[in-house]
């Protein structure tokens, strides 16, 4: 198999210098309109798929990102290796606005958004105790610290709904009760459905500021975000460009099973099945359903 990169992010990380062959395609999706279209082309000899997560120009919401529709077209295009580059508070002194943390847990508070790409009709249950790739997140540090950033391997994201920042006692809460380490609105449900897809999923947490907890940084100043943000787009841009040296061409299957995701997930008789679902999961589901 070979490697197929894809790349959730934001506006100015698809600005990468030698991506060959570059041309924007309209994907498709049986769950719907994904955010945008989509780039496409080759790096260093690895093919890479960019989706702007909130679409260009910022007109998704954190609660009306098409999360489904996202990872089901990633899926239909080939990609076999998902890397999620998003903006985030911090809630360590030690973790600053301009470094970066490679997640690897989350706590879901998240409530309006559809969660699973499996239902009535063809139920399925997959793991989530490792919600994201170990040897991708590793290529992920590895490319970080090559560019120069800052990088934290190892932390927990508390997805809030949004689209409002935190108040005070709830940053102290997911501080100092929970153990969070960094907060963000977009990472669920998808990494959930990105495990459900079968496939293997990193994120990379760019902090912006320190939430609201911080007793010398008061509360989160958008205008602030916005400045750092550019910094970590720069950033975000080289880790990207430091991807297919450490990853390759060629794809042996993941060492952590996150390719075989649903093995044993899939509960519902297959003669039960409803024909309309197992036809929507074609992309998703495929491997399994036959």
């Amino acid at each position: 198999m070979q490697t197929k990169l894809g790349i959730i992010g934001g506006s100015g990380v698809y600005e990468i210098d030698g991506l060959e062959g570059a041309e924007w395609i309209r994907p498709t999706s049986s769950f719907g309109t994904p955010s945008d279209d989509v780039l496409t082309g080759t790096l260093d000899g690895v093919a890479m798929v960019f989706l702007p997560r909130h679409g260009r120009g910022h007109v998704h919401s954190p609660s009306t990102v098409p999360y489904r529709a996202n990872i089901d077209a990633l899926k239909r295009l080939g990609v076999t290796d998902v890397i999620s580059v998003s903006a985030c508070g911090s809630f360590r002194e030690e973790m600053a606005p301009g470094d970066f943390v490679i997640v690897d847990q989350f706590i879901d508070r998240t409530f309006a958004r559809d969660k699973s790409f499996f239902g009535t009709g063809l139920v399925a249950h997959v793991s989530v105790a490792h919600p994201t790739c170990p040897r991708l997140s590793a290529a992920c540090a590895d490319a970080a610290r090559a560019a120069g950033v800052t990088v934290h391997e190892g932390g927990t994201y508390l997805a809030m709904e949004g689209p409002q920042f935190s108040s005070l006692a709830e940053s102290k809460l997911y501080r100092e009760v929970w153990g969070c380490d960094v907060i963000g609105m977009t990472n669920m449900p998808e990494a959930k459905l990105a495990r459900e897809a079968e496939l293997c999923y990193a994120s990379v947490a760019m902090i912006t500021d320190y939430d609201s907890w911080h007793p010398d940084h008061g509360a989160v100043d958008i205008t602030e975000i916005v400045k750092t943000l550019k910094g970590n787009a720069d950033k975000a841009r080289a880790l990207v460009k430091g991807l297919p040296a450490r990853l390759g061409g060629d794809r042996a299957p993941c060492p952590h099973g996150c390719d075989r995701a649903l093995e044993h997930a899939i509960l519902t008789a297959p003669d039960q099945r409803d024909p309309a679902m197992v036809e929507k999961l074609a992309a998703v589901a495929g491997r399994v359903l036959g």
